[in-house]
């Protein structure tokens, strides 16, 4: 099969999932359908980063070897020979029917994404003149992101997944995300919107930033701890193989250019490294439960009156924090199971997601004149 084909049969698969969510917002015309739309897309990439965590976790990652197809085709179905062949020189290797199906789902759902971008930008170009060039250049550089996005998703198979490369995908993934929300959130003005005024307590901005630079570090970490794969690395809690703070190889943990498995000199990795990658996880989670709380309590209104849709999303962030808390938990105490680990990265992703709500409320001063529109 030629490249060209082979793209064509992929972007054509794309717009077959595509067609699922549009059949029903095509009903639903002007400026409806723009709004719904990009919640729609915030829905999809949140569910395409938990398909990508089960991807992972499944061991999936090198179930189709090659980018962007499966051995050159569009799908395991045209590639079975060589799939068996594989499975059946190395029947737990990285290559399975069931593993290659998992891979090449989780491409079709990040190239579904990517097609409804398009269609995001192409609704920007044809409402320029009721919305204006902003929304425009966003989904432009939505765009853009995606293409990067794909870009390290073609680098994680090519490199078999060297951690740093799976870690920055799954950044991106959380990037892109964040920035669909804040996308669809906004009210791009039109003329016969109204304008309401509203005195509130807002949330701090100031508290919100430190939240967000915690929780990218705290998030971080675990991707680090995740496709290092060091969870077991400390198999007790709330110690490490019984200390409280463990023989730890920081400079060979977090030595970021290197292949899975093996440190910066093509060695196998030192398993104090791997205590040090999960050990660094664990005790910034400390740092990320505070400052995080914090923001649930300011937003929450246990220090003052607040709007309904901010109590909302302080009691939200609160809930997400202890989920991760447990699940965080679970993941050590009963040895990573799927179910805790889908959860938790879910939790993550539903975590950056709240923050990014919680930017529509925030202000550096209180209380603050909020001008919100209403269609």
């Amino acid at each position: 099969m030629s490249q060209m084909t082979l793209f064509l049969e992929l972007a054509s698969i794309a717009m077959i999932f595509a067609v699922l969510p549009l059949a029903y917002l095509w009903t639903r015309p002007g400026y409806r359908f723009f709004n719904k739309l990009n919640w729609v897309l915030v829905f999809m990439t949140f569910d395409l980063i938990v398909f990508g965590a089960f991807t992972r976790l499944t061991d999936s990652g090198l179930g189709c070897p090659d980018w962007p197809g499966c051995y050159g085709t569009s799908n395991p179905w045209h590639a079975i020979g060589d799939i068996q062949v594989a499975q059946a020189a190395l029947p737990d290797g990285p290559v399975t029917v069931m593993k290659a199906w998992i891979e090449m789902i989780h491409r079709y759902l990040a190239m579904t994404v990517g097609a409804l971008i398009v269609v995001q930008l192409v609704v920007a170009v044809s409402e320029i003149k009721r919305f204006g060039k902003s929304p425009l250049w966003g989904s432009a550089a939505l765009l853009l992101l995606v293409c990067i996005q794909g870009a390290f998703g073609a680098w994680t198979v090519t490199m078999k997944l060297q951690p740093i490369i799976v870690t920055i995908h799954l950044m991106l993934a959380l990037g892109l995300l964040a920035s669909l929300t804040a996308y669809a959130q906004q009210n791009w003005p039109e003329k016969e919107s109204k304008v309401l005024e509203i005195r509130s307590r807002p949330i701090s901005a100031a508290l919100l930033c430190c939240a967000f630079f915690v929780l990218t570090m705290q998030i971080f970490l675990g991707a680090w701890v995740s496709t290092n794969y060091a969870v077991l690395a400390c198999p007790d809690f709330p110690s490490c193989l019984g200390a409280m703070w463990p023989d730890a190889n920081w400079h060979e943990g977090f030595t970021l250019w290197r292949e899975l498995g093996r440190n910066a000199a093509g060695e196998y990795l030192d398993p104090n490294a791997l205590q040090a990658i999960h050990w660094a996880h664990r005790v910034f989670a400390v740092l990320a439960l505070v400052t995080l709380s914090l923001l649930a309590f300011n937003a929450s209104g246990f220090a003052g009156g607040v709007l309904p849709q901010v109590r909302s999303l302080g009691k939200l962030l609160f809930a997400l924090v202890l989920l991760q808390v447990l699940t965080g938990v679970s993941n050590v105490v009963f040895q990573w199971p799927l179910l805790a680990a889908l959860t938790h990265t879910g939790g993550s992703a539903a975590l950056v997601f709240c923050l990014v709500r919680m930017t529509y409320w925030a202000s550096w001063k209180s209380p603050v004149q909020l001008k919100v529109l209403s269609i």
